[in-house]
């Protein structure tokens, strides 16, 4: 048995995704508990990720409201770029932090999860983003010096595609019939012209298969919050989900700082 607060799981882009669960101290491979059956059993307990305190509720995956409200790794750029201000050198919350996570190359992409979508991520966490959003294929559409002028181009994008996953279709695998490198061809006929420098020419499909034994025609979210135990027979992962038999699904990101004890 292991016991521990749960954090997002660990990626590696092999033939198909290897998922490391990190629980407390442990790092746990969870490849090879597929097929087999696994129980989550929640303490009642929650640790804010930031400041380590105990809270009674977790906001924003994983922060104490006072965290959430104060710390730059909660602040509002981090879902909307196009906020970024440190090229400025205009600060939000903490000008060090900020400099540090906006003032790296960016990827704006066109992913397929629930059919294409834009987004964008640091150029760091380039296969991991696309990973943890489930996409089975993605392909670099533009790359920028700064997290604001990526948050740009993707908010002129968003005019011509979704910038969200239908988040069930994505775990039942109904990702769409569309071609992702025909949709990335369309994209200088109408993206400003101001932004053409930053677009990539290579078209360098990403194709990622995950370890799921049967996807489900039906999905059922499973929630801490309103039943602390479950068990089952754990059938596959895609993106941040655990899948268990009639469609049970538990997002690992959703409770992050959760308390839980594991038995494989």
């Amino acid at each position: 048995m292991y016991i521990g607060t749960l954090n997002k799981m660990q990626t590696q882009l092999t033939d198909s995704v290897t998922y490391s669960l990190p629980i407390g101290e442990e790092l746990i491979g969870l490849n090879k508990c597929i097929g087999n059956e696994i129980s989550f059993k929640f303490t009642n307990r929650i640790v804010c990720v930031e400041c380590g305190k105990d809270t009674i509720k977790s906001f924003n995956q994983g922060f104490c409201y006072s965290c959430f409200k104060k710390s730059p790794a909660a602040a509002d750029w981090i879902i909307h770029p196009e906020l970024s201000k440190a090229h400025l050198g205009i600060e939000d919350r903490n000008l060090d932090y900020e400099k540090e996570v906006q003032l790296k190359p960016h990827i704006v992409y066109l992913s397929k999860t629930s059919g294409i979508k834009v987004g964008m991520t640091r150029e760091s966490q380039v296969p991991t983003r696309w990973i943890d959003q489930g996409a089975v294929e993605a392909i670099p559409i533009a790359r920028t010096s700064n997290r604001y002028l990526a948050g740009m181009i993707e908010v002129d994008l968003k005019n011509h595609f979704a910038d969200k996953t239908n988040w069930k279709q994505m775990l039942m695998n109904f990702c769409g019939n569309e071609d992702i490198l025909q949709e990335k061809e369309k994209i200088k006929t109408f993206l400003p012209k101001e932004y053409h420098p930053y677009l990539l020419p290579e078209n360098n499909i990403t194709k990622i298969n995950y370890p799921v034994l049967k996807y489900p025609t039906s999905i059922v979210s499973f929630s801490f919050d309103k039943n602390p135990e479950y068990s089952g027979k754990l059938i596959g992962i895609k993106g941040q989900y655990l899948y268990f038999e009639n469609g049970i699904v538990l997002n690992i990101r959703t409770f992050t700082g959760y308390e839980v004890e594991l038995c494989i």
